[in-house]
């Protein structure tokens, strides 16, 4: 692994950790410091690194990013019954342009992957999730991303990238190795109507921020089935946050974006999750510590992972045939979990995107239904992207 991209954790965040429990998460993790330099990451499952690059925010002013307060929030919380090792390895620097830092991101991501290690990033502005999925090219062939945020961020992809734009890119840059991409909490007022078309139109899913609060539990499934989680602070409302990350009054609060970031590590497929959008300000305490509380929850979820995904062997499930509208719907439940997929048939003389997802987790709701003959609207969009 190339660790020149990595700098070392501020000195004053770890002279502050030596003065904290030995109970405290911070003295659990493996921590990149200036005396001792990079840890050895054997049997390291969960990276954490920062990126302070927002060049690309569509409202960068050339202030400056810092994660101290968070790493000082997070070191300080005590950890669960947890089994993953975890290792702090610092920032990677902007560097002379932004696309120097897009490939130190892209370089670091691809090299954890590669060895099985979960990274976590904080940033930075959110078009650093682009880098985090090109780390993904040769590695897997097809790639979803859920991001937890008020806006889609299509944005056009003929201009250059932003943080308001970088799924358009995305989508339109070769390789094309997105397959699905879901928008968790989206407020309709933030996003033009036309972007609203285009996410139907290429059957991605949306999910409004009052339906996701209604019953927070509907995510599950939408996460099961993620690589890539980005989360955009300006999907939190106002009254969570310090003065400089207020967007909206609306939004989710401390316990619902929590409740998500668990999902997201309880996911077995989930294997790099990031949050930004992050702005730091003198009164910046209750972010700070909403952000630690994000990760320590994911990290969480992960300790809790239950790999019930062996379909080969019919012993571990339950398999149900239902008919509904005129469609054929076959859904497996899991043995050990209670989780449920619904089953994506493959067409003829069709070039399917989908060898990997043949099985779509889903909700027992969405068996009920279709004993109604109701159709799952995700099995739909799933359908369809498999035929084009």
């Amino acid at each position: 692994m190339n660790f020149s991209f990595l700098s070392a954790v501020e000195d004053r965040v770890v002279a502050h950790n030596e003065l904290l429990s030995a109970q405290a998460l911070g003295r659990q993790i493996k921590v990149h410091s200036s005396q001792f330099g990079v840890p050895d990451l054997d049997e390291v499952k969960i990276a954490l690194i920062g990126v302070p690059e927002n060049r690309n925010d569509v409202d960068y002013i050339g202030e400056d990013l810092s994660f101290e307060g968070i790493r000082t929030a997070l070191y300080g919380l005590f950890p669960g019954n947890w089994a993953s090792l975890i290792a702090d390895l610092g920032n990677i620097q902007a560097g002379e342009t932004v696309e120097d830092t897009y490939f130190a991101l892209r370089s670091v991501i691809h090299d954890l992957l590669k060895r099985n290690i979960i990274p976590i990033v904080l940033g930075g502005s959110q078009d650093l999730t682009y880098p985090v999925y090109r780390a993904y090219d040769d590695l897997i062939p097809m790639i979803n991303i859920v991001n937890v945020d008020s806006n889609f961020d299509l944005g056009d992809s003929s201009k250059p990238i932003t943080n308001k734009s970088f799924l358009g890119k995305i989508i339109m840059e070769k390789p094309y190795n997105l397959f699905n991409y879901a928008t968790l909490g989206y407020q309709t007022y933030f996003n033009a109507q036309d972007e609203i078309d285009l996410m139907e139109k290429l059957y991605f899913e949306a999910y409004r921020l009052g339906d996701v609060s209604g019953n927070i539990k509907h995510v599950e499934p939408v996460l099961r089935d993620a690589n890539i989680m980005s989360l955009d602070l300006r999907s939190v409302r106002s009254a969570e946050l310090s003065l400089r990350q207020r967007f909206s009054p609306n939004g989710f609060d401390g316990k619902e974006i929590c409740a998500i970031s668990r999902y997201a590590g309880i996911s077995n497929k989930v294997s790099s999750f990031g949050i930004f959008e992050y702005k730091p300000s003198k009164d910046d305490d209750m972010t700070a510590i909403l952000i630690a509380q994000i990760i320590w929850y994911f990290i969480e979820g992960v300790n809790c992972r239950i790999m019930d995904e062996d379909f080969d062997d019919d012993r571990h499930y339950q398999k149900f045939t239902v008919l509904a509208d005129e469609s054929e719907l076959k859904f497996l439940k899991s043995n050990k979990t209670g989780r449920w997929w619904i089953e994506i048939p493959f067409l003829p003389n069709v070039n399917n995107k989908l060898k990997r997802h043949t099985l779509l987790p889903c909700m027992h709701e969405d068996y009920v239904d279709a004993t109604n003959g109701i159709i799952p609207e995700r099995w739909y969009k799933a359908f369809k992207k498999n035929s084009l």
